[in-house]
């Protein structure tokens, strides 16, 4: 044989050995991710064969399959008269594309082939059924829901990009998740795939992004709010809130130039811890974040739950949306040393501090439930198809960032700033509300976000409802004052003292 034909025979052999291993690596390791695909024909037409489960809250459905008289049997519909008001958490199931929020995280319950209704699937090969996927019951409450929307919305200073999120500070069950602007899930759910594909792309095209939950995936600069992890390091640290801190109308350190909001916050040489949290004392606060140290400034942050990047809120046994994660940023000089002007302004929550609303909720939860934070949760329940509860929600505890002197002593500094200072606006009659305001510069020319941070206790002392309203880009002066009024709305709604 001479040398070209041996070349040619080996590489017909190289090529008939990469055709094998191709041939295993799709049947052996690629075979279930193409039988499960969502651009797999047949197994869309298996999967519409089968009603998929009901998603709801307080009784009322939020998504449901109905039928038709087309090849897929059965078409997602989302039913809410105020649908944008829960597309962001309960997503949408397209027949082409991957779902989305808890359409996603639940897909298996909802669609019927989760392991936990295996029983339900032996049942249907004797009688011949084709019983509907499991029922997931969220942690959302409706009129809290309702409220945050319709306030968020409606918006007294025209803003058109927010967020706002509460929690039952002594269970982590979500009470309200709304993302401003949202959009209407149900022309993503047509079977008709260019009415389909043109509501997609008319979404992912829009420039305010009505597709993005800002509550859990969107961090920006927390402001003022900020201030409540300086003072939680403050009094783990030996400071009371009665001790004094240097303040006045400036201060100047490695390059920043720190002053207060207005000529009259804190004006004088000194004020004590409660009253820099109450009137928001930026200098008081930027000298007290250097006095501290970097070290102690970012590890309390961290056991707030900064820096966390795999937290996840929907089944507290299996996962469910991704939360970004909220940074204290950079505060180092190239050597490592610390750089005290960039302290001073991270001790602000303005530099590069970042935070994401569930963050801000999850802070005045902790405070609220004397210093433990429990795991945020979604989903209260997965009910069988013949109404058989199955999971129900077991509360547990995230991190125990303070102790409960320190939540108590931060209470009363929170509890002041909205009776006495800057979050008059989020009170709620009959109820003791603490809370803390933020107001953060961005962009140069750009309007500040208002961001308010906030607790409600009901009448018999119990703390029953924590959250976080963040607005984007808000005109006019004191960006978060219009915060602290929709926080205080939706605590009261959260509490069943008020809403729709």
């Amino acid at each position: 044989m001479n040398a070209p034909l041996r070349k040619a025979g080996v590489v017909i052999l190289v090529l008939f050995g990469l055709l094998f291993v191709n041939l295993n690596y799709v049947q052996a390791y690629k075979a279930d991710a193409y039988r499960t695909s969502d651009y797999n024909g047949r197994v869309q037409v298996a999967e519409y064969q089968r009603a998929r489960g009901v998603i709801q809250a307080d009784g009322q459905p939020l998504a449901q399959s109905k039928p038709t008289d087309g090849t897929l049997k059965y078409q997602r519909i989302y039913p809410s008269k105020q649908v944008e008001a829960w597309a962001p958490v309960v997503g949408y199931k397209p027949v082409n594309g991957a779902a989305t929020g808890i359409e996603r995280s639940e897909n298996e319950f909802l669609a019927g082939t989760s392991d936990t209704l295996f029983a339900d699937r032996i049942s249907d090969m004797f009688t011949g059924d084709k019983t509907g996927g499991g029922n997931v019951v969220l942690s959302l409450k409706t009129k809290a829901q309702a409220v945050a929307y319709r306030e968020l919305v409606n918006n007294e200073r025209g803003v058109g990009k927010g967020a706002a999120i509460a929690i039952d500070p002594r269970t982590g069950a979500i009470q309200a998740m709304v993302t401003m602007p949202s959009f209407d899930p149900n022309p993503l759910t047509s079977h008709d795939k260019k009415t389909a594909a043109a509501a997609y792309d008319k979404l992912i095209k829009d420039k305010d992004q009505p597709l993005l939950n800002r509550g859990l995936n969107e961090t920006e600069p927390p402001g003022s709010t900020f201030k409540t992890i300086i003072s939680a390091a403050a009094l783990q640290n030996g400071y009371d809130v009665n001790s004094e801190l240097p303040a006045g109308s400036e201060y100047r350190i490695g390059g920043a130039v720190i002053r207060n909001a207005e000529d009259e916050v804190c004006p004088g040489a000194k004020t004590t811890l409660k009253d820099a949290l109450t009137t928001s004392c930026n200098t008081a606060f930027a000298q007290l974040g250097v006095k501290l140290g970097a070290d102690k400034v970012k590890q309390m942050a961290q056991a707030f739950g900064f820096e966390q990047d795999d937290l996840t809120v929907g089944n507290l046994e299996d996962g469910g949306l991704p939360v970004a994660a909220s940074h204290t940023g950079k505060i180092q000089n190239p050597d490592g040393s610390t750089d005290v002007g960039a302290l001073a302004q991270s001790s602000l929550g303005q530099r590069d501090v970042r935070m994401t609303a569930l963050q801000g909720a999850l802070i005045a939860a902790t405070v609220a439930n004397g210093g433990k934070q429990m795991r945020p949760y979604l989903v209260q329940q997965l009910v069988s198809p013949g109404l058989r509860p199955l999971y129900t929600a077991n509360p547990k505890t995230l991190r125990t960032p303070i102790d409960s002197d320190v939540a108590g002593k931060l209470q009363e500094m929170m509890v002041s700033v909205v009776e006495n200072g800057t979050g008059r606006r989020a009170q709620i009659d009959g109820m003791r509300v603490g809370g803390k305001t933020g107001t953060a510069q961005n962009a140069e020319g750009a309007d500040p976000h208002g961001w308010f941070i906030g607790f409600a206790f009901n009448s018999k002392g119990e703390p029953v409802s924590a959250a976080c309203v963040m607005l984007e880009n808000v005109p006019g002066g004191h960006a978060s004052a219009e915060a602290a009024r929709i926080t205080g709305l939706i605590m009261k709604a959260a509490a069943g003292q008020g809403g729709d």
